[in-house]
């Protein structure tokens, strides 16, 4: 093959990844249609047809997946390299991608990588919001963002926050109506708030444990949302009961525009953590970002 050619392996594996060539050429900068004429040329030149196409979809055909099989370790091996030398520039530099949630953006990384991008001005970040789980690998992303017990076990993992809990909180109002649940189990009689899970698709089941018996209680209610400060709100003005990282409400409780309930079956367990490939742990940029993000116990 031309050494002119691996631009355009490069290209496939683009859109083997994003199964679509307007995101791929999205994310290559260039146009649709000089991505679609070098893919073609491709398949020419290796007489294989190496992307299975559709009026919707594109997928790689059996060809074409052990391509990008094959492709995908060693360019991102040359791509960690490439990173690796940048630690011979005066300053760390390189593009970071991460998923996360909205409660983990605002209460612990944002606050903490403001001053990073500061004064490191050469390396960007890409900060990516989702509620649900993500397969970062998978999914192009450097890290992921999550509580420690949903981390991957084949990952690094660093904590970067405290321990902290869920609690049931809903108004005055709402409580002066419905009596306060003494059990989880008395929910199931109650308004609540729901949380729809981003990737799975379902519905969050609210999560309690006391005196070593843990229980995950499926709620209903008129209002679902997919992020915890819409959830907030309600609760604040009367639709029912929400179950919300205590951080988020804990002003609202002392204030008393918001009421606690089961307090005793809310404990605390394990906070954020950023995992990733042990591959990335040593890329300066990279570490910078770990480094400042890493929790510091008082």
């Amino acid at each position: 093959m031309a050494k002119e050619d691996f631009n355009s392996l490069l290209w496939f594996l683009a859109v083997a990844e994003e199964r679509s060539f307007t995101k791929a050429a999205a994310r290559l900068g260039i146009t649709q249609s000089t991505l679609s004429h070098t893919i073609k040329r491709l398949e020419t030149t290796m007489g294989i047809r190496l992307l299975a196409r559709t009026t919707r979809n594109v997928a790689p055909t059996e060809a074409g997946e052990r391509l990008s099989r094959s492709l995908a370790p060693r360019v991102a091996e040359i791509e960690a390299e490439i990173a690796a030398l940048m630690e011979f520039r005066d300053r760390p530099a390189g593009n970071i991608k991460i998923t996360l949630s909205d409660h983990a953006l605002n209460t612990v990384v944002w606050p903490r990588l403001r001053p990073v991008l500061t004064a490191y001005p050469d390396i960007k970040l890409e900060l990516s919001v989702d509620n649900g789980l993500r397969n970062i690998v998978e999914d192009g992303f450097d890290a992921g963002i999550r509580l420690g017990e949903s981390v991957q076990k084949d990952m690094v993992a660093v904590k970067i926050g405290p321990d902290w809990r869920m609690v049931a909180v809903a108004s005055p109002h709402y409580f002066a109506a419905h009596p306060l649940p003494a059990h989880p189990q008395d929910l199931i009689g109650h308004n609540c708030i729901n949380m729809r899970q981003a990737t799975a698709g379902g519905l969050y089941a609210w999560e309690f444990a006391k005196n070593g018996q843990d229980l995950r209680v499926r709620v209903d209610g008129q209002l679902t949302f997919n992020t915890s400060y819409a959830m907030i709100d309600a609760a604040l003005k009367g639709y029912g009961i929400a179950f919300m990282p205590e951080d988020l409400v804990d002003r609202h409780i002392a204030s008393g525009e918001l009421i606690l309930a089961l307090d005793d079956w809310s404990p605390k367990f394990a906070g954020y953590y950023i995992y990733y490939p042990s591959r990335r742990q040593n890329l300066p940029a990279f570490k910078v970002i770990v480094d400042a993000l890493r929790y510091q116990q008082a």
